[in-house]
């Protein structure tokens, strides 16, 4: 076993998605030894040096426990959204330490806490509060909204929708999420601190929309909903009410101030600046071109 700094064998959950897959693929290109927790070996990415280990879900204890035994730093993705995703948060963690885990990084949210606005930063508070009460060393990465998700507030139409008022946000790329977890799954500098982990720079969403325009070359615009109005023009959407709740309260989180937080800890903890909207549109043009003029 390793000190509990991030030595050792590196347990990553998550790693058929978009940070833990990040995550993953930066620890191999490191030459560290990891062990990709998935639901479905064949869905695996083949990593140089990985070993791959199943668990069916988090709730699964006892494959969980199986999965991390020989692992001493555990990095937690949190689980899909479900009315089970805390108790599935807190089976993960109690196989942890059954397993013998010794330090874990999860991935929070950003001004969690059991009266946040957005309905799923008080998941993650729940689960944080389990962590901290587990034994285990800790780091906690709370994110803000993903800069990876900006291009996608706008539909087809161009028009962003939601009840954000003229709060503003620093979204941070998972690129730069994934910088930083890594850093603290290897460096024992990081165990033990909750950091704030944001973009660079604070945006309304008018000056999101506006960015957006910029670079589809079209106009793409806010438009302010009252909550009622968020929540009925979802309705066709047909997806759970806790789904629709997380939805609207991620904007109203907004409107409240809640994300209105600008950090330093990528630039201190991956040592480089946060990608900004423009840079990030550039390198994913991708994300964007469900809003390009119709024939380009």
């Amino acid at each position: 076993m390793s000190d509990g700094s991030g030595g050792g064998l590196i347990a990553v959950t998550g790693a058929t998605g978009q940070v833990g897959g990040r995550v993953a693929a930066r620890l191999a290109a490191r030459g560290l030894e990891q062990r990709l927790i998935v639901r479905d070996a064949a869905r695996a990415p083949a990593l140089a040096g990985a070993e791959v280990a199943e668990a069916l879900s988090y709730a699964a204890t006892s494959q969980m426990r199986t999965a991390l035994t020989g692992a001493d730093t555990l990095f937690l993705v949190s689980g899909r959204e479900s009315p089970g995703r805390v108790a599935g948060h807190r089976s993960a963690v109690d196989a942890a330490v059954a397993a013998g885990i010794e330090r874990i990084v999860y991935l929070s949210f950003l001004g969690a806490g059991p009266r946040a606005t957005f309905t799923l930063a008080r998941e993650h508070w729940a689960t944080e509060q389990h962590i901290r009460v587990s034994g285990l060393v800790f780091t906690f990465l709370r994110l803000s909204i993903y800069l990876d998700f900006m291009p996608f507030l706008a539909g087809a139409d161009g028009v962003i929708r939601g009840p954000g008022g003229t709060g503003r946000l620093a979204p941070v790329a998972r690129d730069d999420v994934a910088d930083v977890a890594v850093a603290a799954l290897t460096d024992p500098a990081h165990a033990g601190p909750a950091y704030d982990l944001t973009g660079g720079e604070r945006l309304t969403l008018e000056q999101v929309a506006a960015e957006l325009s910029r670079a589809a070359g079209r106009t793409v615009t806010y438009v302010d909903e009252t909550l009622e109005e968020a929540y009925a023009s979802r309705a066709h959407f047909g997806a759970p009410p806790r789904e629709v709740d997380g939805w609207v309260t991620s904007y109203a989180a907004i409107a409240a101030g809640e994300l209105d937080v600008v950090s330093d800890t990528v630039e201190r903890v991956a040592g480089h600046a946060p990608l900004t909207l423009p840079e990030y549109l550039e390198r994913y043009p991708e994300s964007w071109a469900h809003l390009r003029p119709s024939g380009d």
